[in-house]
């Protein structure tokens, strides 16, 4: 593999949206030119985010830099998880069974309803009253 050979994954979740670049290196994990631990701040935030990178044994061999816009910190970790896995495939094909089986591939569909005429959000309507 070359030394300027970059991957690129594009994860989403939510309404997050996280563009995820791997390059060769010892597993410095960069958000939007912070630090993992900067960035989200929680331990489970970093676990969810390292889960494929993790899974697949390449914790120490890719550096990861992510831009992530859009919804609020479970979804951005969401989707940086999603695009590091996506990376992970185009660097190297073999992993995506192992990925795929994890769930890492599957974009997660769930979104916020929109709000419908009549009602004051997506389902919540005025209280009835007979008279």
């Amino acid at each position: 593999m070359a030394e300027s050979t970059k991957f690129y994954g594009t994860g989403r979740r939510k309404n997050a949206i996280a563009k995820v670049w791997l390059t060769a290196g010892n597993g410095q994990v960069t958000i939007n030119k912070r630090g993992l631990g900067e960035y989200f701040g929680k331990k489970t935030l970093e676990m969810i985010v390292k889960q494929p990178l993790a899974l697949t044994s390449t914790l120490d061999k890719y550096d990861v830099v992510a831009s992530v816009h859009g919804g609020g910190t479970t979804g951005q970790a969401g989707a940086v998880r999603h695009g590091i896995a996506r990376a992970l495939v185009q660097a190297d094909a073999e992993l995506r069974p192992a990925l795929k089986a994890a769930g890492f591939m599957t974009r997660d569909p769930r979104m916020k309803e929109r709000r419908k005429y009549g009602l004051k959000k997506a389902r919540k309507a005025s209280q009835f009253s007979k008279r």
